[in-house]
């Protein structure tokens, strides 16, 4: 970097949040962020608040206490609902997909396009072309029923109703769950392309293995507070994430990471 040049502000910035349903915190003081075109996977045990995390990020879940922010492109999004959370690039890929099961392939994207509903016509067309280009196995099934694609082509749709608003920050989780080996790697490496796109990317995921190989900063979530942070391969190679994550009870992971 040159001396006389700023570093370049992060996209996203987490500060102090904390969540709660009812009287139960979930997530307490989360701090992290994400610069542009970055892949930041978080990590952690079942019931870690990885998911509540997200759900908070989206505006899905208040955030308890006034000190929490979340800053996007410098603008605070705290008290900003789920609308507004798209309206300014933000997407979320549900652990569930939420498809509509019983609408067309292409009219779940077209649905996921609603961003742009003020642009043209054209523009929306650019956007379906670009993701029939990155899944081709979508455009093949674009009159069929949602309900009828397999685990992995169902991700896919997925993730392609997601790309249709042409976010800026896209949040995805746990999406390698369910998919055998051969489509898991077909995610991962789809993301990969997303980030070279300028994506940038949250990756909640159990498959600490794959998601440390593909992310650039990583943070680890245990009850609710983020325990560990710093670059992915750092943690990858952390003798405490080996033991807990990616050491005997991980191994099953490796082929799914290969």
């Amino acid at each position: 970097m040159n001396a006389n040049q700023k570093p370049t502000a992060p996209l996203l910035s987490v500060r102090h949040l904390s969540a709660a349903y009812g009287r139960i915190e979930a997530i307490s003081d989360i701090n992290l962020e994400i610069g542009q075109g970055q892949i930041v996977t978080v990590i952690g045990p079942n019931g870690a608040g990885k998911s509540t995390t997200l759900a908070a990020l989206m505006g899905m879940l208040p955030i308890s206490g006034s000190e929490g922010q979340v800053l996007f492109d410098g603008e605070n999004l705290a008290s900003c609902d789920i609308e507004q959370h798209v309206a300014r690039g933000i997407a979320l890929v549900p652990e569930t997909r939420a498809l509509f099961a019983q609408m067309s392939v292409q009219d779940n994207l077209v649905l996921g396009g609603f961003r742009l509903r003020g642009q043209s016509r054209q523009a929306r067309q650019t956007a379906l072309a670009e993701v029939y280009e990155l899944f081709p196995r979508l455009k093949e099934r674009a009159r069929q029923e949602a309900g009828t694609l397999s685990g992995g082509e169902r991700q896919m749709l997925a993730l392609g109703r997601a790309l249709m608003g042409q976010p800026r920050l896209l949040m995805l989780d746990e999406p390698s769950l369910g998919l055998a080996p051969l489509i898991v790697r077909d995610i991962f490496r789809i993301i990969v392309e997303l980030r070279r796109r300028g994506v940038s990317i949250l990756l909640v995921e159990q498959n600490a293995r794959a998601a440390l190989k593909v992310a650039d900063h990583a943070y680890v979530l245990e009850l609710g507070r983020v325990a560990m942070e710093g670059p992915a391969r750092e943690l990858a190679n952390d003798p405490r994430v080996i033991e807990a994550y990616l050491g005997a009870a991980g191994r099953h992971q490796e082929l799914l990471s290969s």
